[in-house]
């Protein structure tokens, strides 16, 4: 059996951290952790659903990169941007390497985004998410925590299920 490794750089925050950089930090090693688990997946693998809904570990990374778009560039930013798909059907081109540099630099923008954010009750530029509400940056950066984690899990039932690999 072997283990998924994640950069070590990345990891949880210290018990001296102000809030902004507590949620930034544990959002970003659960993202960490869900390139991790797409990363030496052969295509085949990465596609291939073990569940019956057909979600795969590429497609929880499409959506993933689909979710920090809209929640922080769409909808907090209120870029002038197409509104994106956040489905986790994957395109004949799709590989492990396109999909991952998607996702890397989806963070990279969202993260410049939070840091350029002084208050984190500070309002989304567009009403979003299901409730159609105007949320507040900590209520994104938290609910990004969540979206994140749920689907890292996934991805982590699925690479188990692909090759045998475990860990974070």
């Amino acid at each position: 059996m072997t283990e998924t490794q994640p950069r070590p750089d990345v990891g949880p925050p210290g018990n001296d951290s102000g809030e902004k950089s507590t949620l930034l930090a544990f959002l970003n090693y659960l993202r960490d952790s869900v390139a991790a688990k797409a990363q030496g997946l052969r295509d085949e693998q990465g596609r291939a659903s073990g569940v019956p809904s057909g979600t795969s570990v590429f497609g929880l990374v499409k959506h993933l990169t689909a979710a920090e778009h809209y929640w922080f560039v769409w909808a907090f930013e209120g870029a002038d941007v197409a509104h994106p798909d956040s489905s986790m059907e994957l395109a004949e081109e799709d590989s492990a390497e396109s999909l991952l540099a998607a996702y890397r630099g989806a963070v990279e923008r969202s993260n410049e985004i939070i840091e350029g954010c002084d208050d984190l009750n500070g309002p989304c530029a567009r009403a979003a998410g299901k409730a159609e509400a105007v949320r507040s940056m900590r209520w994104v950066l938290v609910h990004m925590i969540e979206e994140t984690a749920r689907h890292a899990g996934h991805a982590d039932i699925l690479r188990e299920q692909a090759d045998g690999s475990v860990g974070r």
